[in-house]
């Protein structure tokens, strides 16, 4: 608990508007895309990086946990109180503080939307591609904290590929730039790329220089329709092998299609057991190409139906429909553990059959979903949580899985970060050695312990 006299130093801070301590309002930041809840003692709104800096130095002083937040849509429950203590919410942080034509960068603050931050890039005929499904809700910090990927990482990558640069304050108090404004900078070691995705357990980001590329001059959605899983888990293999690099490439099982049919819009024939929902982009001539040809290898990979999006409104409902699908899910039960693993793209099918038997095993639905251009993978296993054997058999699940994935080579988090619901299971995949050190580099960052205890160790 936060004595009175701190809160009093807090609201000397950032001004008394900018502190609450009302049961209604922590109850707003209690809680994340997982769900769970833990209670705040307070929550600051600061402005600046100064703000955050006394903040910090006041808590290593008093020694409470400060946890910073952007808009709460993860889903590993990195931005989470555990141990009580003071929510950052980084809202007052969002403006984007220039675009520079010339360079290709555009320096923004963490607390803007990524969705806007696209829609003022691509005004100037610019880029940026990380789209993680959350794009319209979830903040720049947020994806920086995560690493955050999204549907066309399979191309462009994911976020780390963009950042150039921070703003931040450590823990400790101090402020600090890392990287550069350049194409090119090996001055030391790379702090930048320590400091992404280490989800707020390093440093609090106060700003992010991000490098942008020109615009595409054209796009082309697609879907192409199977009887099997396995055909269409091989077309994304044969399409990456005849040198084609899709903006997006994604896979729906029949599980997921029927929870968005109605969202899609269109006829889906009644023996479909996989979607593969497709885009590639570039100037018209190689786009014409690149679609001409995906057609004709889906076609040959035994694609019951293909079907080009019919103009820009089809192809934004159906991949707001893909966007919507995670929550859908919940149709077909009360509640889900989600989990965004990744394996190599040529053992897709291993995946997929494993999944199928794993569903069998514990009597539970598992929809399968997401970027298999790059082997990202989202499996939802379906639980009532109200039923204690459905629970016991939905953790056992995630241990199965999580042992098939590292013994095909694969990682058991994607893009959505460790937080506290992956943190038991990061010994399956991460040496004992390797563990050590990263405990030793965030005591070298924090020695007291203060941001963002209880993420990622265990």
């Amino acid at each position: 608990m936060i004595p009175d006299t701190v809160i009093k130093e807090l609201e000397s801070i950032v001004g008394q508007e900018n502190l609450t301590t009302r049961h209604d309002d922590l109850t707003n930041y209690s809680s994340d895309a997982t769900k769970l809840e833990f209670m705040p003692d307070a929550v600051a709104f600061p402005g600046a990086a100064e703000q955050i800096s006394r903040i910090l130095l006041l808590a290593n002083r008093e020694y409470f946990p400060v946890i910073p937040r952007g808009a709460g849509s993860g889903t590993s429950g990195g931005a989470l109180a555990v141990m009580g203590g003071l929510v950052l919410a980084m809202n007052r942080f969002n403006r984007i503080l220039s675009i520079d034509q010339d360079n290709l960068i555009v320096k923004t603050e963490p607390g803007v939307i990524t969705a806007h931050l696209q829609e003022e890039v691509e005004k100037l005929g610019l880029f940026y591609p990380p789209d993680p499904a959350s794009i319209n809700i979830s903040t720049i910090g947020g994806n920086v904290a995560e690493c955050a990927g999204g549907l066309r990482a399979v191309k462009y990558g994911v976020t780390r590929d963009y950042v150039l640069g921070l703003e931040v304050v450590l823990p400790t108090g101090e402020i600090m730039k890392t990287g550069v404004e350049t194409a090119k900078g090996v001055v030391g070691y790379d702090l930048t790329r320590l400091i992404v995705g280490s989800e707020g357990t390093l440093a609090v980001i106060t700003s992010v220089t991000l490098r942008l590329i020109p615009k595409p001059a054209t796009k082309k959605t697609m879907m192409a329709f199977f009887h099997h899983i396995s055909s269409s888990v091989q077309t994304v293999s044969d399409i990456i092998r005849n040198k084609i690099v899709p903006t997006t490439l994604e896979f729906m099982d029949r599980l997921s299609i029927d929870c968005v049919r109605n969202e899609m819009g269109l006829p889906i024939p009644d023996e479909t057991a996989a979607l593969l929902l497709i885009e590639v982009d570039g100037d018209e001539d190689l786009t014409a190409r690149d679609a001409k040809r995906v057609q004709e290898i889906c076609v040959r990979s035994g694609a019951i139906l293909f079907q080009a999006a019919s103009g820009k409104e089809e192809a934004e409902r159906l991949w707001q429909a893909r966007r919507d699908l995670s929550p859908a899910l919940l149709k077909l039960r009360p509640g889900k553990v989600s989990q965004d693993i990744v394996v190599p793209r040529s053992r897709l099918s291993e995946l997929i059959a494993f999944l199928e038997q794993l569903s069998q095993k514990y009597q539970l639905p598992i929809p399968a979903f997401g970027h298999a251009g790059d082997g990202n993978i989202h499996v939802n296993i379906m639980l009532d949580k109200s039923v204690p054997k459905e629970v016991e058999n939905a953790t056992a699940a995630v241990k199965d899985l999580f042992r098939k994935v590292i013994e095909m080579g694969g990682t058991i988090s994607g893009e959505h970060g460790i937080g506290i619901t992956k943190a038991p299971y990061m010994e399956m995949e991460i040496s004992g050695p390797a563990l050590e050190l990263m405990s030793r580099l965030k005591k070298a960052f924090d020695p007291n312990g203060i941001l963002n205890p209880g993420k990622i160790f265990s």
